[in-house]
C-alpha cells in the first residue's frame, strides 16, 4: 500500500460514523443511506418471479437455501402444474419432490408446500391471507416470509431480514440486534412506515452486487462515506470494481465514480449470490 493510500484509509476510518453517534444522528445517516441506496439501485424489486400471491409464497418457502435464479428456474413448471392452493394439497409427493429437487431439501419444501395448500384450503378458502398474525400461522411461512408477502403482493409496508439485510444494517452500525424480528424493527424505526419494503430490496441488492459477505467492494461502493465498517474489504477502486456483480455492475462504478470499463465481462455476467 501506497503511502498515499494509507493516509486516504486512515481519514476515511477517523471520520467513519456509527461509534459515538447520537439516535437522532444514527436516524438521519440512516435516511442518507436510504436515499442513496435508491439512487444506486433504481432497478430494485422482489426477485421472485411471480403473478399472484400464492406463488410468491411458493417460492420464497423454495428459496431457503438456495438463490433466486434457481428458483425462477424450477417455479414455472412447478406453477402450471399447481395452480391452486387445492392442487398443492393435493399433490403427489415424490412428483412436487422431483419438481423442486433442484433447490434443495426437496423433501422438507415439498411437505412445507402439501401442508401450506391444505392450510390455505382448510381456513382460507384457498386464498393466502393478507395479514401477519395469519400469515406466520401457515406451514412453511416465518415472519420474513410474511413480511416478502405483505410488502409485494398486498402492498402491505414490511421489512424483510434475510441474511444480507442482517450483514448490512451491522456493517452501517444501524442496529446491534441479532434476533431477527429485534432487527426489523430496530431498522424500522429508523425510516418511514411506508418506505420500508423498498428499503429492503435496495438493501438486498446491495448486499448481493456490491457488499458481499466475504469480500466487500469498499472501494467501489457509493455508501463509502457513510458507511463505519469501509475497509472490511478492499479500498483501492481499481481493485474493488471487479468485485461488482450483475448486469447493472458498469453502472454501479459510474455511480461510485469509477471508469466503467475497469469492469471486467465476468462481474457482468456474473449470477449474483
Amino acid at each position: 500500500m501506497t503511502s498515499a493510500r494509507r493516509r486516504t484509509l486512515a481519514v476515511v476510518t477517523r471520520s467513519s460514523p456509527g461509534a459515538s453517534e447520537t439516535d437522532l444522528g444514527r436516524k438521519r445517516r440512516a435516511r442518507r443511506i436510504g436515499r442513496v441506496l435508491a439512487e444506486t439501485h433504481p432497478d430494485a424489486h422482489c426477485e421472485l418471479d411471480h403473478s399472484s400471491a400464492l406463488e410468491l409464497a411458493v417460492a420464497t418457502i423454495l428459496s431457503a437455501q438456495t438463490t433466486d435464479k434457481r428458483v425462477n428456474e424450477v417455479t414455472p413448471k412447478l406453477f402450471v402444474r399447481y395452480p391452486t392452493a387445492a392442487a398443492y394439497a393435493a399433490a403427489d409427493r415424490g412428483e412436487m419432490e422431483e419438481l423442486i429437487r433442484p433447490t434443495g431439501f426437496y423433501r422438507n419444501k415439498t411437505d412445507s408446500l402439501i401442508k401450506l395448500g391444505q392450510a390455505l384450503v382448510e381456513r382460507h378458502e384457498g386464498r393466502i391471507p393478507g395479514r401477519m398474525a395469519d400469515l406466520v400461522a401457515l406451514p412453511g411461512i416465518g415472519r420474513k416470509t410474511a413480511n416478502v408477502i405483505l410488502g409485494n403482493a398486498f402492498d402491505v409496508p414490511g421489512i424483510t431480514v434475510d441474511t444480507h439485510f442482517q450483514r448490512l444494517v451491522h456493517r452501517w452500525r444501524l442496529t446491534s440486534e441479532t434476533d431477527p424480528v429485534k432487527i426489523e424493527h430496530a431498522v424500522g424505526a429508523l425510516y418511514e412506515k411506508r418506505d420500508w419494503t423498498m428499503l429492503s430490496h435496495r438493501v438486498i441488492f446491495h448486499g448481493r452486487r456490491v457488499c458481499h459477505a466475504r469480500k466487500p467492494a469498499c472501494g467501489a461502493c457509493t455508501l463509502a462515506k457513510l458507511c463505519p465498517s469501509y475497509g472490511t474489504g478492499p479500498t483501492d477502486p481499481t481493485v474493488a470494481v471487479k468485485l461488482l456483480k450483475g448486469p447493472r455492475a458498469r453502472d454501479l462504478a459510474v455511480a461510485a465514480g469509477i471508469d466503467p470499463q475497469l469492469v471486467p465481462v465476468q462481474a457482468v455476467t456474473a449470477e449474483v449470490p
